[in-house]
């Protein structure tokens, strides 16, 4: 199409101006995209209903909102303020304020602390710890306290069926915050805070300051405290290596609440009103969180922002703070330094609004609604989506250099054995013409050490190139590169978390989560020792074995053993019942050939190997009716060897289970090949034309 223009230049300029007009009205003004889409969450309401107060009514002691949300049981939360809210399906039906029974005689039913311990919720009601088990609907007071207190504290592992994950879940402390820290009352719960004793801590004494609170860290193995002198706070650690030092301090101007972030990853979130605060290894370095424009910084901390704090959520990898100016800021918890940027503005803040994450890159922003016919309060929700709300280009958000990040051992749980090693594998395919650099941390490497290599490992269909990351895991000490003053005992069982990220991620880099795995540094509970028994009582007939499993027991005579492991004779005759479900049948050993027992490694019901160990004979009921057929002077010694008599008197309340590595002045698997002559066994010795001894 062509338009010719002929005549005076008034009809040329008419044309213009009617293009330029019609251009205009086809491009109407964009208004700005609300963050979310309010909804009313409203269910079981019918007819009204007079409210009956079931209970004496709980509410929340700050005036802040607060929400706690079960890091394993997605669905499962508790909302904190003017009332108390407690949820099974994610606030998505309509809920009567939570109460506890008037016979539980709270009297002030002011609720200072909660949190969740696996199956139950703890609630700190008027300086007295109460337990709810929201499964079978029955409350119960806390034994063991005898002090007031204002807080609980406490991680959950949401690994199943594993006995370490669920100590993790079971282990709460109860305290008092504000006392100084050498006279603070502090107790113990390895019972999900059923059961609660004093907690006592070296050196405890020698601390000074102001008792801010206790934490298990678990990603670290320690337990730190944390002390609060002259508006600053630093922690103190219980456990070597970290003991003899404590953590940098940190401005502490005011009381701030502790989050710690689900995952075990050592993550913690200081926050307060005027300051947020972020920690990735336990407290050990606590930094201000950033606000960021793009690549800009516009401020360096909160305190500079000169924002009010209303509310703060926190999943795995992400941090979102709503604030009292109806302002919404989001950032992740990567495994670098955290910022946050700020969205654009919307009427989204009330009095009891709170933020929770529903899912990775999903927040909603939750209000409890009066209902002025019904005692049920309403939820009012907005929904935001955070990957839509980056794709804004006014955020400087940038585009997400990593296409994919995958690895087999994402969400996983390991075990390490002594001098052991773990190899684990991961996918890097990054946006093409891009270089980005994965990084692989230990929350805990005291005990935990790694090494990891990349290389390139093929092309995808669209040409882009594939990275392979090898790591290989195993305890610190045994790399044999750091100075024994930096790892943890060897012999101590410790937990650390293995992340696998990528360096400076773009903020956009929401659904590519950091890659984790919990590793245990100690006994793998899968692994079994099992003294080899291919001669027993039971084939040659020598016992029956349906008799063994019915409650048997055999009599030791009063002339063959001492209950005191002394060589003396007894007073009476010991009545033995054996454990066939841990023993299995007898094994036989002939008098007068050297015995030593091969000892297998099962793992899983499967054969790994013979392994080759130290180890110590124990008479477990006092027998004495053994000689040796050699001299210490004709066995070769060159010292006086040890026995029973000389160990027990050194071990003393220890005794008899005292003879170990540390005690053992010489090889005993050495000793072990001189013959042993039983002369009698009590009732269980059977003769043929040799005799054979059931052990």
């Amino acid at each position: 199409m062509s338009l010719r223009i002929g005549g005076n230049g008034r009809s040329e300029m008419l044309v213009l101006m009617l293009v330029v007009a019609t251009t205009f009205r086809l491009c109407p003004l964009v208004k700005a995209r609300p963050l979310c889409r309010i909804r009313t969450l409203r269910t079981g309401k019918v007819f009204p209903v007079e409210e009956k107060t079931q209970g004496d009514r709980l509410y929340f002691s700050s005036g802040k909102t607060h929400l706690i949300k079960h890091p394993c049981k997605k669905n499962l939360a508790l909302y904190l303020g003017r009332q108390i809210f407690l949820t099974k399906d994610t606030f998505e039906s309509s809920l009567i304020p939570f109460s506890i029974p008037t016979s539980m005689q709270v009297g002030t039913p002011e609720v200072t602390s909660a949190h969740f311990a696996g199956s139950v919720l703890l609630l700190v009601v008027n300086q007295k710890v109460y337990v709810y088990d929201y499964e079978a609907n029955f409350w119960t007071a806390s034994t063991g306290i005898q002090h007031p207190v204002s807080h609980v504290s406490g991680d959950n592992c949401c690994y199943s069926g594993n006995s370490f994950c669920m100590d993790i879940s079971n282990s709460v402390f109860a305290y008092l915050r504000g006392d100084q820290v050498s006279q603070a009352n502090i107790y113990f719960s390895n019972s999900r805070g059923y059961r609660f004793q004093k907690y006592t801590q070296e050196r405890r004494a020698e601390l000074v300051g102001t008792f801010g609170g206790i934490f298990s860290f678990h990603s670290l193995s320690q337990v730190g405290l944390l002390l609060v002198d002259e508006q600053m706070a630093m922690f103190s650690y219980s456990d070597h290596p970290l003991n003899r030092s404590f953590g940098l301090p940190f401005d502490y101007d005011r009381a701030l609440d502790i989050l710690i972030a689900p995952g075990q990853k050592g993550i913690l979130i200081f926050w307060s009103e005027k300051n947020l605060l972020v920690s990735r290894n336990s407290g050990q370095l606590v930094e201000s969180v950033q606000v960021r424009e793009g690549q800009r910084i516009l401020y360096n901390s909160i305190v500079k922002a000169n924002i009010t704090i209303h509310s703060v959520a926190a999943n795995e990898n992400e941090l979102a703070v709503l604030t009292e100016g109806n302002n919404l800021y989001y950032g992740s918890l990567g495994i670098q330094s955290s910022s946050l940027i700020k969205f654009a503005d919307q009427n989204i803040w009330s009095q009891e609004a709170v933020l929770m994450f529903t899912d990775v890159g999903m927040l909603e922003i939750l209000t409890p609604l009066r209902d002025v016919l019904f005692p049920a309060f309403d939820f009012q929700k907005c929904r935001l989506n955070i990957q839509a709300l980056l794709m804004d280009p006014q955020l400087q958000a940038g585009v997400c250099k990593v296409e994919l990040l995958q690895g087999e051992f994402e969400n996983k749980m390991y075990t390490i054995d002594m001098n052991s090693q773990l190899e684990l594998t991961a996918l890097m395919i990054p946006r093409p013409g891009t270089l980005p650099v994965p990084l692989v941390s230990v929350s805990n490497p005291h005990s935990l050490g790694l090494q990891a290599v990349i290389c390139e490992d093929g092309y995808t269909y669209d040409g882009n190139t594939k990275h392979r990351l090898n790591i290989s895991l195993k305890q610190q000490h045994h790399w044999g590169r750091a100075d024994p003053n930096f790892t943890s005992s060897i012999k101590r069982p410790t937990i650390s978390t293995i992340t696998l990220d990528i360096a400076n991620k773009e903020i956009s880099c929401v659904d590519l989560k950091p890659l984790t795995a919990l590793i245990s540094v100690g006994c793998d509970l899968e692994k079994k020792i099992v003294i080899q028994n291919e001669l027993s009582a039971c084939y040659h007939g020598v016992l029956d074995p349906v008799a063994l499993q019915d409650n048997y027991s055999y009599i030791i005579e009063r002339e063959a053993y001492d209950p005191n492991f002394q060589g003396q004779q007894a007073k009476k005759d010991l009545e033995v019942h054996y454990p066939y479900e841990k023993l299995g049948c007898p094994l036989l050993a002939y008098y007068d050939i050297p015995w030593k027992p091969v000892v297998e490694l099962w793992r899983e019901g499967k054969f790994q190997e013979v392994v080759e160990a130290e180890y110590v004979l124990l008479e477990m009921n006092g027998l004495f009716t053994y000689t040796y057929s050699l001299t210490a002077s004709t066995a070769g010694c060159s010292a006086q060897p040890q026995n029973w008599t000389t160990i027990t008197k050194m071990a003393g309340d220890t005794a008899p289970f005292s003879w170990d590595r540390e005690s053992t002045s010489y090889e005993m698997s050495g000793w072990m090949n001189h013959k042993l002559e039983p002369k009698l066994l009590g009732k269980i010795s059977t003769t043929s034309d040799r005799q054979m001894i059931p052990l």
